[in-house]
């Protein structure tokens, strides 16, 4: 069973120097923190919690309950991790869930970050308080680099941004740190199907609790709705607080965020001043997008009756991907064919070997590709009878002329999850001087995207030229999406679970 301490609240445990107070010093760099902690669990507020907490989520009464979930925006060193790891313990320690869980059954509690390695940064804390903590380190029964069971029935565990491995759990809480940073090639929008998976898990446990920390980032996603939709509603069950830095830790050099504001004004006000960015948005609209996508379609086969065309997006095999696309002219449509992707690590000259094994088949002897990428290329590429050719455009001007082929419909894409959910992750930046640029957001790819994006934009340009048709006496042309029209040439056609290939 849990830790014999009564009826002891979080607070409490907060402010006792035989269990946290020693941790969270200097008492006052935490009162903010405190103010939160007693709106989240629907504690009684002083006259100055309540002047905090109207003044950070917009309510007038304070609560008359804990709340259900808690969206906490706050700017960077502001101290939401070390809150956060302060909630899962008290969670995982202080609450007996012996009646709620059937026998075999053990309650969870997740740490879920864009990555393993921003995960552990909220766990190590959680590690520390447990540690720190004689009877509380007397509960750990086992633990890895990235779970701790404790002897209570209450295992927590380290979780990447994935919606396929956060299902089959009974939760007691799970924290979601810096969601609005979620990034993942299943998903476009993966904070908002990763939280629609653990809500059932919460279900059963009564007092089971979602707390999503982040600073702000771009108006859109699960945060900026929680923000939209909770922010100010009274009487509420999900708090949304917002609050700049200092605000919430005093202690941060005001020096050091006024030079961030000097560099980049816009990215300061969302690192630590917890305002979401007007200067971001979406590179193209989610039904646009899906309009263009040939359904099922996974790749066509090598036509003779259309020129391909091939763009390469390189890499050094330890951090991106190396991507080919493969596109061609038909009629009025720019139609991608094939895909290639290379995911690190990978040997770049086996990959540039196989590459141009797939060029052969589509019968084309140059590709164009990343003029930032070097000679080694070139080299490679020449070493199999490929040419090399630099492209003529930046990434940004491929982007920008692709997005109104997208949004006109000239353009056919593959049923591929990983292209699609890079292109929908394109953000259009705007300078302060109007000049706008499109990239994919942090810890996010867009290889697929920019090969993909890198040979539409060379097709449409060299549109004339690419058709090139098998004639007869009349001519006849034969689309391979016609039905039959592959299987009058011998060629393969591709069925729906034909998937992209991975080297």
């Amino acid at each position: 069973m849990g830790i014999p301490l009564g009826s002891l609240t979080i607070v409490e445990a907060l402010t006792d120097h035989e269990l946290f107070g020693r941790v969270f010093q200097p008492a006052t760099a935490w009162s903010a923190w405190l103010a939160f902690l007693t709106a989240l669990f629907g504690l009684h507020m002083t006259d100055d919690q309540v002047a905090i907490y109207r003044r950070h989520t917009g309510r007038q009464r304070p609560p008359k309950a804990p709340a259900r979930e808690a969206w906490v925006v706050v700017g960077r060193r502001g101290g939401k991790s070390r809150v956060a790891a302060l909630v899962a313990v008290w969670l995982a320690c202080f609450k007996d869930y012996r009646t709620v869980l059937a026998p075999g059954e053990p309650g969870t509690l997740m740490v879920i970050a864009a990555d393993r390695r921003q995960a552990r940064v909220v766990f190590r804390y959680i590690e520390a308080l447990l540690d720190g903590v004689p009877m509380l380190a007397s509960l750990v029964q086992h633990r890895t680099r990235e779970s701790i069971t404790l002897n209570n029935r209450v295992i927590i565990e380290v979780h990447t941004a994935s919606f396929r491995a956060i299902r089959g759990y009974t939760l007691i809480g799970a924290v979601c740190d810096e969601l609005a940073f979620w990034s993942s090639e299943e998903s476009a929008n993966p904070d908002t199907e990763i939280l629609a998976g653990l809500r059932p898990g919460m279900a059963t446990v009564p007092g089971a609790l979602l707390l999503c920390i982040s600073s702000a980032y771009a108006r859109r996603g699960a945060l900026w709705e929680a923000y939209r939709e909770h922010w100010g509603q009274e009487d509420d069950p999900v708090l949304v607080w917002k609050a700049d830095t200092r605000a919430m830790n005093p202690t941060v050099d005001e020096q050091v965020i006024a030079e961030a504001y000097a560099r980049d004004e816009s990215a300061a006000r969302a690192e630590y001043g917890a305002e979401f960015r007007r200067d971001l948005e979406d590179y193209v609209g989610r039904e646009a997008l899906m309009a263009v996508v040939a359904r099922d379609r996974r790749e066509l086969p090598p036509s003779l009756f259309y020129r391909h065309l091939a763009f390469v997006d390189p890499s050094g095999g330890s951090a991106d991907s190396m991507t080919l696309a493969i596109a061609h002219v038909e009629r009025d449509k720019l139609v991608l064919d094939a895909l290639r992707e290379a995911q690190p690590p990978f040997s770049p000259e086996v990959v540039v070997e196989q590459f141009a094994q797939v060029l052969r088949e589509y019968r084309i002897r140059a590709v164009v590709g990343d003029r930032y990428a070097g000679e080694w290329p070139r080299e490679r590429f020449r070493a199999h009878g490929i040419a090399y050719q630099p492209a003529e455009k930046t990434k940004g001007q491929i982007y920008a002329e692709l997005l109104p082929l997208l949004n006109s419909g000239v353009v056919e894409l593959l049923d591929n999850r990983r292209l699609l959910s890079q292109v929908l992750s394109l953000e259009r930046r705007t300078s302060w001087g109007g000049r706008e640029s499109v990239d994919h957001p942090p810890s996010a790819h867009d290889d697929l995207a920019n090969a993909a994006a890198g040979v539409l934009v060379l097709a449409w340009g060299g549109r004339r030229r690419a058709r090139i048709f098998v004639s007869t006496e009349p001519p006849i042309i034969t689309p391979l999406t016609a039905p039959g029209a592959a299987r009058s040439l011998d060629l393969p056609v591709p069925g729906p679970d034909v998937r992209t290939h991975k080297f």
